[in-house]
């Protein structure tokens, strides 16, 4: 009598990752583009509150406390790779371009490191740290492949990001990202038109193009309008509702922009215009090719042509040298911006900079009392910005983000056209939208750093459900979410808006 076959052995399950991202909105894409390539290699996005096998830390080089964050991420996951056996861990992004070395000998238990041009290596080295059974680096001086051919995962169905170029070309001294992301490199304008009609026809009614100076798009091809002609063609893409864009820099910031974002109705009323200083001495020292007058001139002949465009800005605080005087220029550009948020900064020492070297390096004290002024004056021009707009009726593209008093308030959470957040509630008896839908609301009441909107009544109410929402049911469906047709989902939801949320301040 044979005996009997062996069971076949069981398919051993995928492996799950996760990727945590710090910094600019140039990094969330790159961690689509990473979690894009995990997935075409077979992996799996892990669950919410797993231990995932392999944890990719996506990092940011232009803040000081970025180094302090991602070693202090690193310790807490060394007891838990410990007791996880095969979980690995890999560092890339800026912070892995700048650090190399030092990354893996200040933590050994890191498995591989790729810097910012060789984002597609990341499957193959975790492969050979596998098979190896040792860590490995990997850094890239220049780009192999325009990232943006590199297979994508993103994050909202409804909404996308597209790079238009990488790399910058400018030589501010309290910037290090030229020296790890390189000089700019433009896609071709038909390359990005094809990402964004395939963006669309996969159901996103809103896109932002990205890149580090995105109005000096075109230099690398020699057309200096080539940023105002590929916002009018992207005017033209039946489907896009809604066009943004950053960051462009006020050197190279012309009319023909500007009348391309007030011709092109799907170009939203948003701009965001880095400042850095008030003072002209500081832009200066900073080697920012521009000075207050022109960029106050900027701001005035967009708002001319677009009156209700909400601006936002960056500033830096406490460069070396900064006196008072030149801090009161700040203020005083500041006040007559009327910005709607803003990034505000203090200024730290980053090595391989020239401000690093420059002498007057301020106390932090002086820094810190300067930059609560600041914050303080932003803080209530964005109120009184934010109070104008009590009575406006405006269009807001709901998201799967809620606001953090959403289960007291039951307010869901969108972007109106000008990209303010907005908490609004659904009428009783009124149908409520997907993420990706468009409520049209009154707003009802305002706070500094978001509106509100509570229609009285289904009459002061209007839901258009859209192709975006339509994407947003299949996309659940596939993950065996499926909603109520006309409802959405539970306030808390992890998919991101194509614009994030200005922070309401960062040290």
């Amino acid at each position: 009598m044979s005996s009997p076959l062996p069971a076949p052995a069981a398919e051993p399950s995928p492996r799950s990752y996760e990727v945590r991202t710090f910094g600019c909105q140039m990094n969330v894409h790159d961690s689509e583009r990473m979690s894009g390539l995990l997935e075409s290699a077979g992996y799996v996005r892990a669950q919410e509150g797993s231990e995932p096998d392999v944890v990719v830390f996506n990092t940011c080089a232009v803040r000081e406390n970025a180094d302090n964050r991602l070693y202090g991420h690193l310790g807490q996951l060394r007891p838990v790779k410990a007791r996880h056996p095969g979980m690995q861990i890999a560092v890339g992004g800026c912070l892995a371009q700048k650090d190399r070395d030092t990354i893996l000998a200040r933590a050994p238990w890191v498995d591989a490191v790729f810097g910012t041009h060789n984002v597609g290596a990341l499957p193959a080295l975790l492969e050979r740290a596998r098979h190896n059974a040792e860590a490995q680096l990997e850094i890239l001086e220049s780009l192999e492949v325009f990232p943006s051919t590199l297979p994508t995962k993103r994050e909202s169905v409804y909404s996308g990001w597209v790079s238009i170029s990488v790399g910058c070309n400018n030589t501010c001294t309290f910037c290090i990202v030229p020296s790890l992301r390189g000089k700019e490199r433009d896609r071709r304008p038909g390359d990005i038109l094809a990402e964004v009609q395939a963006l669309v026809d996969d159901g996103a009614i809103e896109v932002t193009l990205l890149g580090q100076n995105v109005n000096s798009y075109g230099v690398e091809f020699g057309d200096r309008l080539a940023f105002g002609k590929l916002l009018r063609a992207c005017g033209q893409i039946e489907g896009l509702e809604r066009v943004r864009f950053t960051s462009p820099h006020p050197a190279a910031f012309t009319d023909d922009v500007i009348e391309a974002m007030a011709e092109t109705p799907n170009v939203m009323p948003q701009l965001h215009m880095p400042l850095q200083s008030g003072s002209d001495r500081i832009l200066r020292e900073m080697r920012r090719s521009y000075r207050s007058a022109k960029f106050l001139g900027i701001l005035d002949r967009v708002r001319e042509r677009i009156p209700h465009a909400a601006i936002t800005t960056d500033i830096i605080v406490g460069f070396p040298g900064e006196t008072e005087e030149d801090f009161q220029a700040t203020l005083d550009v500041v006040e007559r911006s009327r910005f709607s948020n803003a990034f505000t900064f203090q200024y730290s020492q980053r090595p391989g900079t020239p401000a690093a070297t420059l002498p007057d390096q301020l106390p932090k004290a002086v820094v810190q009392e300067r930059y609560e002024r600041l914050i303080a004056l932003q803080d209530r021009i964005a109120a009184e910005e934010n109070a104008a707009q009590v009575g406006r009726t405006i269009e807001v593209m709901a998201t799967a983000q809620a606001g953090r008093k959403a289960g007291e308030t039951h307010r869901l959470s969108g972007r109106a056209r000008d990209n303010r957040l907005v908490h609004f509630s659904v009428p009783e008896g009124a149908s409520a939208p997907r993420p990706g839908d468009l409520v049209t609301v009154t707003v009802t009441d305002a706070a500094p750093f978001h509106l509100i909107a509570d229609p009285a009544g289904p009459d002061a109410y209007s839901l258009r459900r859209s192709r975006a929402g339509d994407a947003w049911d299949r996309a659940q469906a596939d993950t065996c979410g499926v909603p109520s047709q006309g409802v959405s989902s539970a306030p808390g939801g992890s998919v991101s808006l194509g614009m994030p949320a200005l922070p309401l301040r960062t040290a």
